[in-house]
């Protein structure tokens, strides 16, 4: 008989617990290996250690292989249970959004909505903004996950996506949102002790406030922080999000390269050199073809769609564009 080595065995007796499959020892076996204890696990699960314990033996057992190596410092994965806690993982990400769809068939918008988007917008712009979305909504809890990393929206990786640049992934609802472009930004006390710069060469006696251009950030804005710094700038600070960049200019150490829609919860700031700004940047909100129909969703990008309009709205009226 020719052997079935450990990866493979696996797989067969995968395949053949499909029409028996325990589905709570799979349950039990996904939280052991997420948390790396019995004891947490157990403590997630309401179950005591001894009958987690079971279960992940009887599991082993029905597979006829080792699941994790147990150490003193907690339980490692085999290379067998890291092939099973793959396939657990995904069916856990399917589970969660067949229950988001079920649950959204009610009237109700409610439950957990995982939001991402860059660590600017999100912090400056978004934020700031959902005291009005929990107002109408108060059974949503939104999850907002700020990386420079585009999340992988089919693998549920997050819900919903504002981005700076049109989604590349396939099967995705995408909607264009505003054009934001970056621009050179002070406050009045800074410019009433350094004077206003007439030209970029100006510059060069004033101190400069940016993301380093080896930082992540959107390619317009990195492009114009390139290009000013070729004009001898004597003195710089850098600072890896724009948050950051603002915090710096409002309390008067500089002029920063700063997006445009900050301008409306920060008007006091004054833009400087209004001839120079960065390409046009789009802004993307993007959602899985499968949440199509989720209320969290719809209620979300409502929302989002509602404050672009009024933004716009108060720019125009600021005089800002």
């Amino acid at each position: 008989m020719v052997p079935i080595y450990p990866l493979c065995r696996i797989q067969v007796a995968l395949a053949g617990m499909d029409k028996d499959m325990d589905w709570d020892k799979l349950r039990i076996f996904h939280a052991v290996a997420d948390a790396g204890s019995l004891t947490h696990a157990g403590d997630a699960l309401h179950l005591s250690q001894s009958a987690v314990s079971r279960q992940i033996r009887a599991l082993e057992e029905s597979l006829n292989t080792t699941l994790f190596h147990r150490h003193a410092r907690g339980l490692i994965l085999t290379e067998q249970g890291e092939l099973l806690f793959d396939a657990t993982a995904s069916m856990v990400k399917r589970i969660d959004a067949a229950t988001a769809r079920i649950r959204d068939s009610e009237e109700e918008v409610f439950g957990e909505l995982k939001v991402t988007t860059t660590h600017g917008f999100g912090v400056l712009w978004l934020a700031p903004r959902l005291t009005k979305l929990y107002e109408k909504f108060p059974d949503l809890k939104i999850d907002l996950m700020l990386e420079e990393r585009v999340l992988d929206l089919p693998m549920r990786e997050a819900d919903i996506a504002i981005r700076m640049k049109e989604p590349s992934q396939a099967d995705l609802i995408r909607k264009r949102l505003m054009s934001i472009r970056m621009r050179l930004y002070a406050s009045p006390e800074y410019l009433a002790g350094r004077g206003v710069p007439e030209t970029l060469e100006d510059l060069s006696t004033h101190r400069l406030i940016c993301q380093s251009p080896s930082s992540a950030q959107v390619a317009a804005g990195k492009l114009m922080v390139q290009e000013v710094l070729t004009y001898d700038i004597q003195t710089a600070l850098t600072v890896n999000n724009y948050f950051g960049v603002l915090q710096a200019v409002v309390a008067n150490l500089g002029i920063g390269v700063l997006p445009d829609y900050i301008i409306e919860d920060f008007p006091s700031i004054v833009r400087v050199l209004p001839e120079i700004e960065s390409n046009e940047v789009p802004v993307f909100l993007a959602y899985p073809e499968e949440l199509r129909h989720s209320k969290r969703v719809s209620a979300f990008r409502d929302f989002v769609q509602d404050e672009i309009f009024s933004h716009r709205r108060q720019l125009r009226a600021m005089g800002a564009g």
